[in-house]
């Protein structure tokens, strides 16, 4: 009985650090709070498929009608051949003006606890949005090689509306078929208000 005590004990002590030390943090970093990243412990989908793959991803701010910055990340586990044309699917739902100056693709530093993720240095490419909005296609100048982590970064003001959005990646290879293989999906969660 004493032994579960003084776990108990010491589980409440690392909560306590936990919360001062991540209470800390969004004192420092106003912007951490609203900053949202690929889920790493739990992600619930309604409709859970077998095919689906969940890409790293990172936004500067989740709060609905608001300017925010997307981060779109594939690294080089994502994709085992050069890309010659980048497609993103855009949800419906995810109702925004996505203006082609706004997107670049590059190569990315992957952030951390400590750092941020961002944009290394741009590749030289062409991006298009159909007209119904529903579709960013990115095409290198030359094909992206495998080996580096790459994204897409992406200014835009947040949809008016809170929920989740999936994204979904879908990749063309060099070659004589021009088929696009599905890379994987961003699943992104925008909220009503800040939690903080």
């Amino acid at each position: 009985m004493a032994r579960l005590q003084r776990l108990g004990a010491t589980a409440a002590t690392l909560l306590g650090v936990t919360g001062a030390v991540l209470g800390g943090a969004a004192a420092l970093h106003p912007q951490a709070a609203r900053a949202q990243g690929t889920p790493s412990i739990l992600e619930f989908r309604w409709e859970d498929n077998k095919d689906y793959r969940k890409l790293y991803y990172f936004t500067t701010n989740t709060v609905r009608g608001q300017r925010a910055e997307y981060y779109f990340v594939l690294k080089p586990k994502d994709r085992k051949t050069a890309i010659l044309k980048l497609a993103i699917s855009v949800p419906k739902s995810f109702e925004t003006t996505i203006t082609p100056s706004n997107v670049q693709l590059c190569y990315m530093k992957a952030g951390s606890f400590t750092k941020r993720t961002r944009c290394d240095e741009t590749i030289p490419a062409t991006v298009e949005v159909t007209p119904d909005g529903r579709s960013i296609e990115v095409f290198p100048n030359t094909p992206v090689p495998v080996g580096k982590t790459i994204g897409v970064y992406m200014s835009v003001v947040n949809p008016p509306s809170a929920g989740m959005f999936q994204f979904n990646a879908l990749a063309q290879a060099p070659g004589a078929v021009p088929i696009s293989g599905y890379l994987g999906s961003w699943l992104i969660q925008v909220d009503a208000s800040e939690s903080f």
